[in-house]
């Protein structure tokens, strides 16, 4: 549009200086790019003043604007106190021709300036086409990327607000670990002073009980020095008493123990008392053992004080301990033998006996029970039994196992023959009567026995029936085992 000015104002120039021109350049900017070239191609018009009404006009042999445009016209008007032009009458006038020559450079100038006005409009135009459609194209190109700067900007704007949020809550915390600490710290200090003076009541306090302490120590020790003196004092009496309920003498350990009615028994002593359950066995053989472990040389001890007899495996394996001995075995009765106690001290290597001792033999009795094949097999068993033990005291009497049967039934309707120990000795049941025991390994004052009921061995219990009477139950036998014990008043059960 500024070249546009220029044009406009040469041809103002050109025109009186009371003369307002006109140039309607609406229609011609509406032109297309089809007729531009046509445009500046076209002559221009011819032009006539009318100087009558002041005005020039084209003239009427000049071609007509194609249809759709108007035609650009130039309308000079005088004004003011400017002379008219005289009328010429026939010919022109020079000022006619000058008029009219003016008039056509200015209508060809105007022409030249509308077509480069129009020229550069519509080059104006195109570029703001290309610049709008370049724009839109960029706008497209761009929008995206808009988005993605919106939404990347939110985003950060989102971990703007996460991040306030975090370092609010961070601090927070921080704020809150500081008050925290603070507080414990106030604690701690509380407590170190609480600490503090409880610990200086407890300094005080164990300074006052060191202080006890030695005092009670001071008094301890002239305590323990009356004390050591008493305990020496009572320590001297113990042994005294001890050395009083002992015997100043070892034991008499002969090979031969037996002269003139004197036996002489030593510390290698095993006693038998009672009827022989199930243990005995173990608790006599392993005494056997250990004796001869200790020495061969001197003789084992076998007192029975009152055995009624017992077990036949118990026995027999007593039996075939004392006849497997190394060192000599020697059974001793002092009361009472009777059935497997009989038998051991009947068949010992060498057995002695109190003249009023008393030694019973019979026949090997048990209980049996079930149907009679069963009661037949039992009774098969209790009969070798008998016959595996009596068999050897027959021989040993220098009769048969018959006859010796038949005297026992000859002495005694029930078979049980007891004979004194020194009748005992003519019927080589025992091999010497004795008139004095020399106990040499009894070398402690025995015990006191403050107990009603006697005690009994191998967990036997003495009880009592309903009728009050006093009595001991048998442990159950096992497989192929049978009692050869004697008990007429029904105290072995």
């Amino acid at each position: 549009m500024n070249f546009v000015r220029p044009a406009l104002a040469a041809l103002l120039i050109a025109a009186p200086l009371n003369a307002q021109v006109a140039v309607p350049l609406a229609e011609t900017l509406k032109t297309s790019k089809g007729s531009k070239a046509r445009k500046l191609a076209e002559p221009a018009k011819p032009v006539s003043v009318d100087p009558a009404a002041g005005t020039a006009v084209a003239a009427a042999s000049a071609p007509a604007a194609p249809a759709g445009e108007a035609a650009p016209s130039v309308v000079v008007t005088g004004g003011g106190s400017s002379p008219m032009l005289p009328a010429i009458p026939g010919a022109p006038t020079e000022e006619r021709l000058q008029l009219d020559k003016i008039t056509t450079i200015n209508g060809i100038k105007q022409q030249e300036y509308v077509g480069r006005v129009r020229s550069l409009t519509e080059e104006r135009d195109e570029m703001v086409i290309r610049n709008t459609l370049l724009a839109e194209k960029l706008r497209a190109e761009l929008a995206p990327l808009e988005h993605e700067q919106k939404k990347l900007q939110i985003k950060g704007q989102m971990e703007d607000e996460r991040a306030a949020q975090a370092v609010a809550s961070l601090r927070w915390q921080r704020d809150k670990a500081r008050l925290e600490n603070e507080l414990s710290r106030e604690k701690v200090v509380a407590e170190t002073i609480r600490f503090d003076a409880d610990k200086l009541k407890k300094d005080v306090a164990v300074a006052e009980l060191d202080f006890q302490s030695r005092k009670l120590r001071q008094e301890s020790e002239l305590a323990d020095h009356k004390t050591v003196a008493i305990k020496a004092d009572l320590e001297l009496r113990g042994k005294k008493d001890e050395w009083k309920k002992a015997a100043d003498r070892e034991p008499e350990y002969l090979k031969e123990p037996f002269k003139n009615g004197v036996l002489t028994i030593t510390d290698r002593r095993i006693p038998l008392e009672g009827p022989i359950v199930y243990g005995a066995a173990d608790f006599i053989t392993e005494r056997i053992h250990y004796f001869n472990n200790k020495s061969e040389e001197y003789p084992i001890f076998l007192v029975i004080d009152r055995s009624p007899g017992g077990s036949v495996m118990e026995g027999y394996r007593i039996l075939k301990a004392m006849q497997a001995s190394k060192a000599p075995v020697h059974v001793v009765v002092k009361s009472y033998a009777a059935s497997m106690a009989a038998t051991i001290a009947t068949l010992a290597p060498r057995s002695y006996a109190y003249p009023n001792a008393v030694i019973l033999h019979h026949q090997i009795w048990s209980v049996v029970f079930g149907n009679p094949t069963q009661q037949k097999q039992q009774l098969d068993v209790v009969k070798e039994w008998d016959r595996r033990l009596r068999d050897p005291i027959a021989r040993k009497m220098g009769t048969s196992m018959e006859k010796f049967t038949a005297r026992m039934y000859e002495r005694n309707v029930d078979g049980d023959w007891e004979e004194f120990a020194d009748e005992a000795v003519r019927l080589k049941w025992i091999d010497h009567i004795v008139h004095e025991i020399k106990e040499t390994g009894m070398l402690k004052e025995p015990g006191s026995k403050d107990d009603e009921k006697p005690k009994l061995a191998f967990g036997l219990a003495e009880e009592s029936d309903a009728k009050g009477e006093r009595y001991v139950r048998l442990p159950k036998l096992q497989h192929s085992d049978a009692y050869f014990l004697y008990s007429r008043d029904g105290y072995y059960r």
